[in-house]
């Protein structure tokens, strides 16, 4: 039976049993729309913690600080938090962590189990003291025997960092076989059903998921994947984020696999390093790994505080390119161990960027260029620096750096495909003509816009339209279910000068719209080219994924003419095979 509190208009908890002895608490947060770094979400998200009884009783993860009025009322509703023996911290991300004070605060006497670097980050986060346990791989907690069930409950712990923090661990109960694994096979979707009962509802929300946050370390994905199949079988995934998955769990974990092993094949990868709660090294390093994940090429997300020194220099020694941030001034001794790992294990082939922490204390980010441009490693592109607190324009700013360093590196394929052009196919594709646009977007202080040729009207009532969005597109980001774009259709008279323009390769976090004429009409809140024949305002309804574009079928909300008597300018290709 579920028990459902509401809390205020769109937050609201769930508590059910999901398994012997096993209940959950979860939080759904209706309205959340944007998470980590910066991408957004569309079906919100939840926040999953969980409780095990057996002779002792044991908490898995706590919840978002925003429910701390009602988190705890009820848990107390169903368990006595002074009898709760064990706080199981699978990572301490704050929406996983926020109320771990309170409930020390109602039971000094509890243990939190966690990995090491776990506990050193709750005591920089919590400055009181408590009782504590670091585990690592293979260790165990035994629980004891419910003595109304005869349910023997026996923990083992599975390290699995970076999935998608350096101090995550998976907990398998050998009592009701449920695996909790906190980030790791989430998704942010919210909705009252407990399990995974509709695949096709959430497949989406999980790929996406997936590939924002697991993508970026598949080779670490597929090591706790191994680590897994030492465990008996798996009956459920306890997820920190949206629903349990129990139903269709050979799909889920399938998928992972799959993915994994794809991005994995290309040797072609980049190392992102960050140092983890350090600055906004967390956020920033992730968005420049989707930024380089989006010109489908592999980035690892590596952490200088938790990572095995033989592993750092296994990955970085193997890398295509490194991108390194500041550090802090006065760094402690395992971390200067690891940066002077991290600089041995450089070779001068590499491509080595630097990016700012904004850690408060950093080494100055032009000492640390000099350096490497002393020890013959040359950039990418120029330093990312972060000058206040990071804003929506920097973290596009560092994706767009990203993706700009896997286009490099994507080089050679590309022109691979460019100078294949004696297929009949390829010039039968190149046929195909079309209009020439200019999409633009708008969010808050970002902005972006690209030249468009493959655009078509979708559908009569209500008036619709598709767009093909190539995955490497900055635009990519803006163009998200719900947002708003502008479609600016060209003149055939004068469409040379933007075409031009817009075509250009641009900085990261340029200004796109600098030197062109805008209409400046509020009620959009999109940028007009002042010269286009004419312009539809459009907002996002659904998203496509194709091998290398986005289709976006948008509804048209409004547009207007500039020129009645003037033609469409249009497009031929000779070849169908790139651009």
């Amino acid at each position: 039976m579920i028990t459902s509190l509401a809390i205020e208009s769109r937050l609201s908890l769930q508590y059910e049993q999901i398994g012997g002895d096993t209940s959950t608490i979860r939080s759904l947060d209706w309205d959340r729309s944007r998470f980590d770094i910066e991408f957004g979400l569309r079906n919100g998200t939840t926040y999953n913690s969980f409780i095990i009884e057996g002779e002792s009783l044991a908490l898995v993860d706590s919840s978002h600080a925003k429910f701390r009025g009602t988190w705890i009322p009820l848990l107390q509703t169903y368990v006595e938090t002074t009898k709760i023996n064990y706080l199981i911290v699978s990572h301490t991300e704050p929406d996983h962590s926020g109320l771990i004070s309170d409930v020390i605060e109602l039971n000094p006497d509890i243990e939190i189990i966690g990995s090491k670097v776990a506990i050193q980050f709750l005591k920089n986060q919590i400055h009181r003291p408590f009782k504590s346990r670091a585990v690592k791989s293979g260790d165990e907690l035994d629980l004891g025997i419910n003595p109304n069930s005869g349910i023997h409950h026996r923990i083992e712990f599975l390290s699995a960092p970076n999935l998608h923090w350096p101090d995550t661990i998976f907990s398998f109960d050998h009592g009701s076989n449920i695996l909790f694994t906190c980030d790791a096979f989430g998704l942010h979707y919210c909705s009252d059903d407990i399990f995974d009962v509709d695949p096709g509802a959430i497949a989406s929300d999980f790929r996406f998921y997936y590939d924002c946050l697991m993508g970026p370390n598949a080779r670490s994905v597929l090591q706790a994947l191994k680590r897994m199949q030492s465990l008996p079988e798996i009956n459920m995934i306890a997820t920190g984020h949206g629903p349990l998955l129990q139903q269709h769990l050979n799909l889920w974990l399938r998928g992972y696999e799959e993915w994994s092993k794809q991005k994995s094949l290309d040797v072609n990868y980049v190392v992102i390093c960050y140092i983890s709660q350090y600055g906004f090294c967390d956020q920033l390093s992730q968005a420049i790994a989707h930024g380089v994940s989006k010109a489908e090429i592999q980035a690892q997300l590596l952490d200088l505080r938790g990572t095995d020194v033989h592993e750092l220099t296994a990955l970085v020694s193997e890398a295509q390119a490194i991108v390194i941030p500041t550090w802090p001034n006065q760094p402690d001794t395992e971390m200067q161990q690891s940066i002077s790992t991290l600089f041995a294990a450089l070779n001068p082939k590499q491509l080595v960027a630097v990016y700012d922490a904004y850690g408060g204390n950093d080494e100055p980010i032009d000492t640390i260029v000099e350096k490497l441009r002393n020890i013959g490693q040359k950039s990418p592109f120029d330093p990312l620096r972060i000058r206040q607190t990071p804003d929506g324009n920097d973290y596009q700013r560092c994706e767009e750096a990203g993706t700009d360093l896997g286009q490099l590196l994507a080089r050679k394929k590309n022109i691979a495909i460019m100078k294949s052009l004696d297929g009949d196919l390829d010039k039968a594709l190149g046929r195909l003509s079309g209009g020439l646009y200019v999409v633009t977007a708008q969010q808050e202080d970002r902005s972006s816009a690209m030249v468009a040729s493959w655009v078509s009207q979708a559908s009569f009532d209500p008036p619709g339209l598709t767009v093909a969005v190539a995955k490497d597109r900055a635009i990519e980001a803006l163009m998200q279910v719900g947002d708003h774009f502008v479609l600016n259709i060209l003149n055939s008279k004068n469409y040379q000068p933007l075409i031009r323009h817009f075509l250009k390769r641009f900085p990261p976090g340029a200004d796109r719209f600098r030197g062109i004429k805008i209409l400046n009409d509020a009620s959009i809140g999109v940028p007009v080219l002042a010269d286009a024949l004419a312009y539809l305002d459009c907002v996002v309804s659904q998203r496509m994924e194709g091998p290398d574009h986005w289709i976006i079928y948008a509804l048209v909300k409004a547009g207007n003419v500039s020129d009645a008597e003037a033609i469409t300018a249009i497009h031929h290709r000779k070849v169908g095979n790139h651009y």
